[in-house]
């Protein structure tokens, strides 16, 4: 089964970071990323550019409405995701433990929707 594992962390404090402790977490995720492909888990995975780059788009009464940002105001932001293949959500969530933002982050493990074709 398929689950996407949400990472996500505060954008301000990721922005204070001094170049050698992002480096530093720039090879850890470079390292999970690497052992789950080797695994054969890994389905697809990004970063995301931070959330003042967001639009959000809504559609009421058939108009299009967009708003820059966010949808909510939160403590924690969207910062990326993995796309992992788990035969069950201990798997995942054994995945999602190592993934480095859980250590000061969150991260929400959920299942893909699966169609019948």
């Amino acid at each position: 089964m398929q689950y996407l594992l949400l990472i996500y962390g505060n954008e301000a404090e990721k922005l204070k970071m001094d170049p050698t402790d992002r480096k530093k977490l720039s090879a850890e995720y470079g390292a999970y990323t690497q052992s789950i492909v080797q695994s054969g888990n890994f389905k697809a995975g990004d970063g995301l550019q931070p959330t003042t780059t967001a639009t959000t788009v809504r559609v009421r009464d058939g108009k299009i409405m967009t708003t820059d940002g966010p949808f909510a105001e939160t403590r924690e932001q969207l910062a990326g995701y993995y796309l992992v293949e788990a035969k069950d959500l201990d798997a995942a969530i054994g995945m999602a433990a190592r993934i480095p933002g859980a250590k000061d982050g969150s991260i929400e493990v959920r299942p893909v929707m699966i169609y019948d074709k």
